[in-house]
């Protein structure tokens, strides 16, 4: 009877922590699908209001806001006191992808939903030690009322897909403290099609986490041609066959996997 106990409370605790990774690797990949809408949402919109050539004396770094009615990318004004943020230039989605651009003369006030979300932006690129390369940045709603800041390299080249050198910060709901920061990969890595490869997939380690994180699942989502991403995780203090790979698929869902699974015409990095 007390073995049988035993074995059932194993099973029990096995069950558990696979329900408990199927939890987490589903918030993963949601954070990484609302990653990429902003990420689409700032790149359409920005575009839209730089093809007004704006002044761009005084502007700080965009923020896009979902709204019911769709995206809004906003580059917010600082005051002279810096107490307070004006929205020179803006761009609303008027349908899925499409963006109409508007400038404000005068500026019109900024409510505390952008002056707060302004402040904590702000507050992680002030932290964070940026490599000498364009580079992205997101900001997304995090539990209890705090945010998600991420860092992240932009493209330096077409038909190149960066990922790595990123950091994802959690800040204080009032946009003043940083509560966390989570360096998400080390190197940078600029990854391209090779004519020819018929590659059929990616794979890369991660030295730093122990999972995928949100910016793998934006790489997914972005890259082109599109191509679903293995991850293994690179464990030093474990033997090989022990090691974890996980696979990112071209819709953002991630599963676990094995090393057997990656296909020979896939790109190493």
């Amino acid at each position: 009877m007390f073995v049988a106990g035993c074995l059932c409370a194993t099973a029990i605790g096995a069950n558990c922590q696979t329900a408990d990774l199927k939890t987490t690797l589903a918030g993963i990949s949601h954070r990484g699908r609302e990653l990429y809408a902003y990420d689409q949402a700032a790149t359409k919109g920005t575009d839209a209001i730089f093809a007004l050539k704006p002044s761009t004396k005084g502007l700080t770094h965009y923020i896009c806001i979902h709204t019911p009615k769709g995206w809004r990318v906003i580059f917010p004004k600082w005051n002279e006191a810096h107490t307070s943020v004006e929205v020179a230039y803006d761009a609303v989605e008027t349908s899925p992808g499409k963006y109409q651009a508007h400038k404000f003369d005068p500026p019109k006030a900024g409510d505390k939903q952008l002056q707060t979300a302004a402040s904590a932006l702000e507050l992680a690129i002030r932290d964070f030690t940026q490599p000498k390369r364009p580079y992205n940045t997101a900001i997304l709603p995090a539990p209890g009322g705090n945010y998600y800041v991420y860092l992240y390299p932009g493209q330096i080249k077409a038909n190149t897909w960066p990922i790595g050198g990123d950091t994802r910060y959690t800040i204080s709901s009032d946009g003043q403290k940083i509560i966390d920061k989570r360096p998400l990969h080390k190197s940078i890595l600029d990854a391209q099609a090779q004519p020819g490869s018929n590659e059929v997939a990616g794979y890369h380690f991660h030295v730093v986490t122990t999972l995928p994180e949100d910016t793998d699942v934006l790489y997914v989502l972005t890259r082109k041609p599109p191509m679903p991403e293995y991850i293994g995780i690179e464990d030093t203090m474990k033997p090989a066959e022990m090691k974890k790979f996980f696979l990112i698929n071209r819709n953002g869902s991630i599963v676990t996997a094995t090393e057997k699974d990656i296909p020979a015409n896939s790109q190493k990095k």
